[in-house]
């Protein structure tokens, strides 16, 4: 209806439904001719050797690190003419208003492991170790008449007491065990490095939105009197003691709420994660792992396979909520770069996560990355799905096979990727089960692809494609919007092609 609220495609495993619904209530049988059941074995019986799972087209240029998106634009699902890419497709349209399709079913708060992990000290990259009067080159003091260059401590929703915070040293040198982030009061010289000051402010309005929903956070948020805003006028003013005066106020009340258990009640009522929230965590999480080292995804050889560009935060939200991707899901990426998908699949969804690179330095960052979302999610008080990572060509790593055979949602960021190896690709997706999902930035079926009788043994029968639009600001490679396709693996569509006309042929 024109002007209502866009309608949600309805998920895989509901249009499977009631097509089969359909069909019983007609009596049509979906057996079929010895014909179509050696034509499907013979599809799902061919080997082919594939070579490399990258391509040689050149994006490098184009990277860029990952900065907070705008807020999420839902991708439009009211175009009910669609793309040309099936003749046959069905699109069963369903009114689901989107806060129903969140997973219901999804525990969020983490549970401590034993007694003494709660206590326990964890590993982390500290602020400091990336933004601090070490760098002299790169940053100045935010106070300039704070000579001794001061610190503050941030204290989080989950953190045990009696955190260390300062200067800890270098990145390099190792995270030590800490359980808050301490920030050296510093500012960057040039306006695209980490702004620790900034930081600090977004987390604190992240954790007063999500973290203190039904309870009073005026002193908080008061618009004359509030922390939030003291802080921001103690930073206006350059008044370095007042702000950490401030900051102290926030660590203390925080630790109360602790204490009392009000955070912990706040995370048993969650039973989804909004995006800022989930922004905010990947986005620490990548500008202390990946950033300071952004330089290393451009060293490749010229006509090589390898190449690197990244999926920004809200579109990989949207292919959660397009494919309904659940917590009881497995979801894999084939070519996953830095991990920054399979890491959000994990702490959106919840799920089963794996990702598989070729590409050695993004396979460094991408195991940092892991390392420190763990981390993250301590401090947010949050539990994620696993994370599973895995070096090397994704065609030929038995564990990723392994994972496709189970999978419900398939990533495939082809953006570059030739026709051959598309083509190759695409047998592999054979092994699939019924109705999973694939994700890709081109098509892996050709416009105008029909199945008749001389095609039969192609993989691409067996996929039926749906067209979508994504819009600016999510991919990193550029600020236009584009096309991606969400293919599902139905080889029912071979079987009622063959039960019709093969016959006949």
């Amino acid at each position: 209806k024109k002007g209502s609220k866009p309608i949600p495609p309805v998920p895989g495993s509901i249009r499977r439904e009631t097509i089969h619904n359909a069909s019983a209530r007609t009596g049509r049988s979906h057996s079929v001719t010895s014909h179509s059941d050696t034509a499907l074995s013979s599809i799902q019986g061919r080997v082919r050797k594939v070579g490399k799972s990258q391509t040689n087209r050149s994006l490098h240029d184009n990277t860029r690190r990952l900065k907070r998106p705008s807020q999420l634009r839902l991708i439009s699902d009211s175009d009910d003419s669609g793309s040309e890419i099936s003749s046959d497709r069905r699109v069963i349209r369903q009114k689901v208003d989107q806060e129903d399709r969140r997973p219901r079913i999804r525990y969020l708060r983490r549970q401590t492991a034993s007694p003494e992990d709660g206590n326990r000290r964890f590993q982390m990259v500290h602020a400091a170790h990336i933004a601090s009067m070490n760098r002299p080159s790169k940053y100045k003091l935010a106070f300039p008449h704070d000579t001794g260059g001061t610190t503050v401590e941030v204290q989080y929703p989950s953190a045990p007491d009696g955190e260390m915070y300062g200067n800890q040293g270098s990145l390099r040198d190792g995270s030590p065990y800490l359980t808050s982030c301490s920030f050296d009061l510093v500012e960057p010289s040039q306006s695209d490095d980490f702004k620790p000051l900034d930081d600090i402010t977004e987390t604190l309005e992240v954790i007063v939105t999500h973290y203190m929903q039904g309870l009073d956070a005026s002193k908080f948020t008061d618009d004359s009197h509030g922390l939030l805003r003291r802080l921001k006028r103690a930073r206006e003013k350059k008044d370095g003691l007042l702000y950490t005066s401030i900051m102290r106020e926030w660590n203390e009340a925080i630790t109360r709420m602790k204490q009392n258990g009000l955070f912990t009640d706040v995370l048993d009522k969650m039973d989804w994660l909004d995006l800022s929230l989930i922004e905010r965590i990947l986005t620490q999480t990548y500008v202390r792992t990946v950033s300071p080292r952004v330089s290393t995804l451009r060293q490749y050889e010229n006509g090589t396979d390898n190449v690197y560009g990244e999926l920004l935060p809200k579109f990989a939200s949207e292919i959660f909520r397009i494919t309904g991707l659940r917590p009881d899901h497995v979801f894999v990426d084939l070519g996953s770069g830095v991990g920054n998908v399979v890491l959000q699949a994990a702490l959106e969804a919840g799920c089963e996560s794996w990702g598989c690179e070729i590409m050695e330095n993004a396979c460094l960052l991408a195991e940092l990355q892991e390392q420190e979302l763990k981390a993250r999610c301590r401090l947010w008080g949050l539990f994620s799905g696993s994370i599973n990572l895995r070096r090397g060509d994704f065609l030929e790593t038995n564990a990723i096979h392994e994972a496709l055979r189970r999978a419900d949602v398939v990533l495939v960021n082809n953006q570059a990727f030739t026709p051959e190896l598309n083509d190759r690709l695409t047998n592999q997706f054979l092994d699939l089960k019924e109705g999973c999902q694939i994700v890709s930035l081109k098509s892996f079926v050709p416009t105008g692809h029909k199945i008749n009788s001389r095609n039969l043994n192609s993989a691409y029968n067996v996929l039926g494609v749906v067209e979508r639009r994504y819009f600016s600001a999510c991919v990193s490679w550029t600020d236009a919007g584009g096309s991606y396709f969400v293919s599902t693996k139905d080889s029912s569509r071979l079987r009622r092609f063959a039960e019709k006309n093969l016959g006949r042929d």
